[in-house]
């Protein structure tokens, strides 16, 4: 077996794929290096959702725009379905509408529209009143759970990537990366530990204030009607900083802090994506632990179905599947991007936008380590 690389990359979620992908474009040979026998972290456990709309202003959601265009082209290349494209956020309250008026009129409300009632409910019948919606165009979804493995094997097949599972890094100090199976040599290393704070570099980790976020999610039997755009509601517009930022957001909070106290103390925030057999996955909730338990109270769920139920005509709901997440967190970063030497990079996506952000992040990163 190879076991001497350009580039090792510790870590096989979205993140590490991203890089190992960046690094391959520029002909280098990679190695991605996994404790676990198959996907299983945060990059399986979300919407499959490539959000730009709602990103934060400035860098992330230029990383956002360029990250997507490239799952498009990985998409393709790879055989992974788009599910649908595109995202409607339905404005409740006069209060949320105000948000999306001013929105729509920054550089990040390009390409997006502004519906009017009437023309919301026409658009997506699915829709319950609201005071107005906002479309944006720019969104793709994929079924995270088969697209992470298909762009892992994409990789070895297309790009010649060497994909070692189930095995252990117990340093990395460029030229040498010690696993669980030997040595492998790399001129380069970035590790990309997903939440894992402490197997790696975590003299480091710790200087970053960094915890743990746990979010609830579910799968939906499929309603009446299709939806063929994500769809979020009032509460994502005081959580996604795109949006949260704009000083019209300020009224907003006032007014969900009165009428909606239990879903902002959940983290509650409304998410719905369809599935290829047309079930929804829905979500989430935001809790935060430096070890987050692994109990899912119904009670968060209700709040998320409550939600769910406000926006949208469900009918009868039926949930088939119940799963958390955990991924990294910080209060002051989206992303952390640390340089414990000139070889090695620290990647950590701490704000749950892996699949909107890590494709841009590792062309980042690859340019950096080389040139």
């Amino acid at each position: 077996m190879l076991r001497s690389f350009d580039l090792a990359i510790v870590g096989a979620g979205i993140c590490g794929l991203a890089h190992a992908l960046a690094a391959a474009k520029r002909g280098k040979k990679v190695v991605v290096i996994d404790r676990d026998g198959q996907a299983n972290g945060a990059s399986i456990r979300n919407f499959g959702f490539v959000t730009v709309t709602g990103q934060q202003r400035g860098e992330c959601w230029r990383r956002a725009m360029r990250s997507r265009d490239v799952w498009a082209e990985v998409a393709e290349a790879a055989g992974i379905e788009i599910l649908h494209r595109g995202l409607v956020m339905a404005a409740r309250r006069p209060e949320a509408r105000a948000v999306l008026e001013t929105f729509v009129k920054t550089e990040m409300g390009e390409g997006c529209e502004l519906l009017e009632p009437a023309a919301a409910k026409s658009r997506f019948p699915l829709l319950k009143d609201v005071a107005a919606a906002l479309h944006s165009p720019h969104e793709i979804r994929v079924e995270s759970r088969t697209a992470i493995p298909l762009i892992a094997s994409w990789l070895a097949e297309a790009h010649g990537v060497t994909l070692l599972r189930g095995v252990a890094v117990h340093s990395v100090e460029p030229p040498h990366i010690v696993t669980s199976e030997g040595t492998v040599t790399a001129e380069a290393a970035v590790v990309c530990p997903g939440d894992d704070l402490v197997s790696l570099f975590p003299e480091r980790l710790g200087t970053f204030g960094l915890t743990r976020c746990k979010l609830h999610m579910m799968r939906l039997a499929p309603v009446a009607g299709t939806v063929d755009a994500a769809i979020m509601s009032d509460l994502g517009l005081v959580r996604y900083l795109g949006y949260a930022e704009l000083p019209e957001a300020t009224a907003l909070r006032r007014v969900l802090e009165t009428e909606q106290a239990e879903h902002l103390a959940n983290g509650v925030h409304l998410i719905v994506v369809r599935s290829a057999d047309g079930s929804l996955v829905v979500g989430d909730s935001h809790h935060y632990a430096a070890t987050p338990d692994p109990f899912a109270p119904e009670s968060v769920d209700e709040l998320i179905l409550d939600e769910l139920r406000a926006v949208v005509e469900t009918g009868d709901i039926r949930v088939t599947e119940r799963w958390t997440g955990t991924y990294a967190s910080a209060t002051d970063r989206l992303a952390l991007i640390d340089r414990p030497s000139d070889a090695v990079r620290l990647v950590l996506i701490t704000s749950g936008t892996g699949a909107s952000t890590s494709f841009a992040i590792g062309e980042e990163v690859v340019a950096e380590l080389f040139g």
